[in-house]
């Protein structure tokens, strides 16, 4: 491993280090955000954005409860288009680290993952990993760092998650935007119908898009 390969490594492990030792994961709620942004939008969209691709790229524990707090502050659509560009961003960047610098750790940690995925992508091509991200059967963490040991071009990894994550993450920025339309916890305040129907949708997501995948492949004859 070259002196720049070695540096970049060392400053991943820092940056993964720093998070857990500063205890990082306490600044990624609704409130801190949520401040930040009444007082500068612009800024707080940046930083946002920022701390999407350093959790997903570094492949730390947060981006599930990142993307309900970014719905939750954001509302659907300009949270969507920024958690759907960051979460992308961060996941090719994964790709990227997992290719040039962890070969031999991910080989070893993940290679019961490499088997079925090479052989998934030989079959099915580029529907195999689109089938991946519709349908969490796999962690998307894993489907990162595993597919950077593939011969997939890194541009081609990007547009295909980016959309084939991009119906899961519209289900997770909702049920963020409707939690944050919750004035008060209560009962009355919890129970409604754009929450319920949004944690529904949260729970029946998994099983549509295995519908959806079955139905394109009887259609393709397989």
């Amino acid at each position: 491993m070259n002196k720049s390969k070695v540096i970049l490594l060392l400053a991943i492990v820092a940056a993964i280090a720093a998070f857990f030792m500063l205890d990082a994961q306490q600044y990624l709620t609704r409130e801190y955000f949520q401040s930040l942004y009444s007082d500068n939008p612009v800024l707080t969209v940046g930083v946002f954005f920022a701390i999407y691709v350093a959790v997903t790229s570094l492949s730390l524990p947060g981006a599930a409860l990142l993307t309900l707090v970014g719905g939750a502050i954001f509302g659907l659509t300009t949270g969507l288009i920024v958690i759907s560009f960051a979460s992308t961003i961060g996941a090719t960047l994964a790709f990227l680290i997992s290719r040039t610098l962890l070969r031999e750790w991910v080989q070893n940690k993940f290679g019961n993952y490499l088997e079925t995925i090479n052989n998934g992508v030989e079959k099915d091509g580029l529907f195999y990993l689109l089938t991946l991200r519709l349908i969490p059967a796999v962690p998307f963490f894993v489907i990162n760092l595993v597919m950077g040991l593939t011969p997939m071009k890194a541009r081609t990894f990007y547009w295909v998650s980016q959309l084939g994550m991009l119906p899961g993450t519209a289900v997770y920025v909702n049920a963020g935007a409707q939690l944050g339309q919750v004035q008060e916890l209560s009962v009355s305040g919890i129970l409604t119908p754009g929450l319920i129907g949004s944690f529904v949708l949260l729970g029946i997501f998994p099983w549509l898009a295995r519908k959806g995948i079955a139905l394109v492949k009887k259609n393709k004859g397989e």
